[in-house]
């Protein structure tokens, strides 16, 4: 049984949805226990997975809807009895291990898809997560790492568990990819450009691209700051850019607004939601990942795979799956104004050379094939499991 807070589509919710279809049925009864609803509610449903929806289970801490959601899953957990309990994301993790405790499941695991304590929080907040982690931690019988760095840092940070926590990497599967063309001819129609002078093939016109919920962690605040400075450079050289970041969510109109005030509504397109969207990223030149937190994300193995090249935040495992200078470029979390010089220069010196471009993002492929088997992440887990 797993057990995720959120059902937006987003690299936690991939996980899931990708162990849920692809663990052996005639050893596995699955079923995902999930808040609200979202485009992992409806994938798990085409797949005819068992969906348990708990609706109180949020993102957002409140005291009244973390006691509701205990008690759901104390009642859950009692009444469907299952064997194993696959928790994912902090609140799910912590309030699902001591329910499962109390409940007497015999496995419990987590994953930890990256560390809350690692967001723009207070030093009181941030220590009461590290202190929940840790309890979360303790309480299940393992805990899965997506990335080496991600357990380095818990546990650098906290004592007593080194030995509860793997490491298994996310697995790319491969999938259909669409051409360039088609890829951008598709994007373009989500734009306001039609009368534009634009010339989709130009080697003037640099297409940049980003797969992300839109979520204060994806530093898209940041990009959008990046962006301004990069189209001034562009205008210079008579050159011009597209921007388009893909996925929705909470900071959607706060983003739509720095848009307008940077009077970039030519140049950045918020397109929301896109069904596989991955099959899209031949469009882009470059992908771009400012995140401010990460542990392993999905989107670089998938942008890897299309032969894309990347420059992205060195935070969480990204450095595992992007190595500077070889398959991509990375840029080191600081303070807001030297990101936004450096993602610059990145995304300058990679989009004026094409060479480069094509190197790293083979580079980059080959490195996906090799170290991220998607059967390889599906064996460690059902290992995990018994």
């Amino acid at each position: 049984m797993f057990v995720i807070t959120k059902s937006i589509w987003g690299g936690a919710q991939k996980y899931v949805f990708d162990l849920a279809t692809n663990l052996p049925k005639d050893k596995f009864d699955v079923s995902v226990v999930v808040g609200g609803e979202g485009i992992l509610k409806e994938k798990l449903s085409e797949a005819k997975i068992r969906i348990i929806s708990i609706p109180e289970m949020e993102r957002d801490i409140n005291i009244f809807k973390e006691i509701s959601v205990f008690y759901s899953l104390l009642k859950l957990f009692s009444k469907e009895k299952p064997e194993i309990i696959h928790l994912n994301s902090s609140k799910a993790g912590g309030i699902g291990a001591l329910a499962g405790r109390l409940t007497g499941i015999k496995k419990i695991i987590f994953t930890g898809h990256g560390w809350a304590f690692n967001e723009d929080r207070g030093f009181i907040s941030k220590t009461l997560i590290k202190i929940l982690h840790w309890l979360t931690i303790i309480l299940c019988h393992k805990t899965i790492a997506v990335s080496e760095n991600t357990k380095k840092q818990i546990v650098k940070l906290l004592p007593f568990i080194s030995k509860k926590i793997f490491v298994i990497h996310n697995g790319f599967k491969e999938q259909e990819l669409y051409s360039c063309d088609e890829a951008r001819e598709f994007l373009f129609q989500k734009t306001n450009l039609f009368n534009a002078d634009i010339n989709l093939w130009s080697s003037k016109t640099a297409w940049i691209g980003t797969i992300a919920e839109l979520h204060k962690n994806k530093g898209l605040d940041i990009a959008i700051k990046t962006m301004e400075k990069l189209s001034r450079k562009f205008e210079e050289q008579k050159q011009s850019l597209i921007y388009f970041i893909i996925g929705e969510g909470e900071e959607r109109d706060y983003l739509e607004k720095k848009i307008r005030e940077k009077k970039l509504e030519t140049e950045i397109f918020l397109v929301g939601n896109i069904e596989n969207a991955s099959k899209y990223l031949s469009a882009f030149d470059v992908f771009f990942l400012p995140s401010k937190t990460e542990a392993l994300p999905y989107v670089l193995l998938e942008a890897g795979a299309s032969a894309v090249p990347v420059v992205a935040t060195n935070v969480g495992g990204i450095s595992e799956i992007v190595e500077d200078m070889k398959t991509g470029l990375l840029v080191e979390k600081n303070k807001k104004e030297k990101m936004i010089d450096d993602f610059s220069n990145a995304l300058l010196s990679l989009l004026k050379d094409g060479e480069l471009r094509g190197k790293m993002g083979y580079d980059l492929k080959n490195k996906i094939g090799k170290e991220f088997s998607f059967d390889e992440m599906i064996k460690k887990t059902i290992e995990i499991y018994q």
